[in-house]
C-alpha cells in the first residue's frame, strides 16, 4: 500500500525540488531517493471540470498508482497533476499515461 503526501508544505517541497515530466494527460513531479515507501499526491484543478469529474479522475489516478506501485523503486515522493485532456478518458488511458511517466522518470524496477 502506498502512502499519501500530507499537507501543502510537502507538496511545495516536491514542486520546488522535483523533476517534472509530462505527457498529453498528466504531469508528474518526482523527488527521488529517501528510504521507506513511495509517497504520492494528486492534484486535479478546477480547470479540469466540476467536483464530480475531478473526484472521478482522482479515483482513476489512485487506482492506477495502486496497481503500478509494486513495479516502482522505493522511497520517492511523487505528485501527479491532471491536465484538461484527461477529462473523458477511460482507466486504460489514465493507467497508460501514469505508466509512461513512471518509465520516462526511470522509476520502474
Amino acid at each position: 500500500m502506498f502512502e499519501k503526501l500530507g499537507k501543502n508544505p510537502e507538496f511545495q517541497k516536491v514542486y520546488k525540488n522535483g523533476k517534472s515530466k509530462a505527457n498529453k494527460y498528466l504531469v508528474m513531479y518526482v523527488v527521488k531517493g529517501e528510504s521507506g515507501p513511495n509517497r504520492y499526491g494528486f492534484s486535479v484543478s478546477k480547470k479540469v471540470g466540476n467536483s464530480v469529474v475531478r473526484h472521478r479522475i482522482t479515483r482513476l489516478l489512485r487506482e492506477s498508482v495502486r496497481k503500478n506501485d509494486a513495479l516502482v523503486k522505493e522511497g520517492n515522493q511523487i505528485i501527479i497533476v491532471a491536465r484538461k485532456m484527461v477529462k473523458d478518458k477511460s482507466f486504460e488511458n489514465v493507467n497508460g499515461a501514469v505508466f509512461h511517466l513512471l518509465k520516462i522518470h526511470g522509476l520502474l524496477k
